[in-house]
């Protein structure tokens, strides 16, 4: 059985009024508590339901879910994470604002100093899990500092560090119809940048776990 889940994060806009019209689960936040929250309360409900899969996307437009057959298809064939790519064969960007192209080349080559794994797109959003994962003793979702920016981040560290079976698989990521490129995204320069940071260097450094 599939299920989409969508988390209204204390937006103002009408997104609990339309979700609410179709046949999904919907968790409203009166507040805004971070992407971190709202994937820890997709998460519960994945591991309530003993679902077998979680996949992620962004809700503004971004990413393209008819490729989401792609990212379950690497599950099915053994993988038990699959990482989205707008940078290997078959994928694209659209209007990608320099300053985030040269985060994403940072982070994938510190990626792979750290953990051996030669991906291209460790800040991609678009991402499919094996739900047996976050039962891994060595992975704790729920800890508060990860409520934020940091657990997408957290748990790519850990997926490769652990060895699991991981993957790429290309996807568009357009920016292409943000008429004001300030606008494509929430993340603060610096402030926010720091919350997608520390996870590698506590977890490197062994300072959280």
């Amino acid at each position: 059985m599939d299920e989409v889940v969508v988390v209204n994060d204390g937006s103002t806009d009408r997104t609990s009024e339309i979700a609410a019209e179709y046949p999904i689960t919907l968790i409203d936040h009166p507040i805004n508590l971070g992407l971190g929250a709202v994937l820890k309360d997709g998460f519960r409900i994945a591991l309530e339901n003993n679902y077998d899969v979680f996949a992620i996307m962004a809700g503004n437009g971004k990413d393209d879910p008819s490729e989401l057959p792609r990212f379950l298809s690497a599950i099915e064939q053994g993988y038990d994470y699959v990482q989205g790519s707008r940078f290997v064969p078959g994928g694209k960007s659209e209007k990608l604002p320099l300053f985030r192209w040269v985060m994403i080349k940072a982070s994938a080559l510190l990626f792979r100093i750290l953990t051996g794994f030669r991906g291209t797109d460790a800040l991609n959003g678009y991402r499919a899990y094996r739900m047996s994962l976050l039962r891994d003793p060595h992975i704790n979702i729920w800890q508060s500092w990860l409520d934020r920016y940091e657990l997408e981040i957290y748990l790519h560290f850990k997926f490769l560090s652990l060895d699991y079976r991981v993957t790429e698989v290309p996807v568009t990521k357009s920016y292409a119809h943000f008429a004001n490129q300030e606008k494509y995204s929430h993340i603060r320069p610096w402030v926010d940048w720091w919350s997608i940071v520390r996870p590698i260097v506590f977890l490197a450094l062994r300072i959280k776990s």
